[in-house]
């Protein structure tokens, strides 16, 4: 809770748009609601959720799906 997520996540989206990255994208388990809230606020938007893509401790679990489209590449 000091914003090391939120910087390091927004280091992340300035390289990439440096880069002239179109689209970045994560998955995140549904329940963890706070990376998916720190997600949103640096742009990125639910695309949908992946059914049984991830496994975690022996068990296949949902992913949502997540991206972030560049404002700037592509022009």
């Amino acid at each position: 809770r000091r914003g090391i997520g939120a910087a390091l996540l927004a280091a992340l989206v300035e390289s990439t748009e440096a880069a002239g990255i179109w689209t970045i994208q994560s998955g995140v388990f549904p329940e963890n609601t706070v990376s998916l809230r720190l997600h949103q606020r640096a742009g990125f938007r639910v695309v949908g959720t992946r059914e049984r893509i991830g496994r975690h401790h022996g068990e296949w679990r949902d992913v949502v799906l997540i991206e972030r489209r560049s404002a700037t590449a592509g022009r």
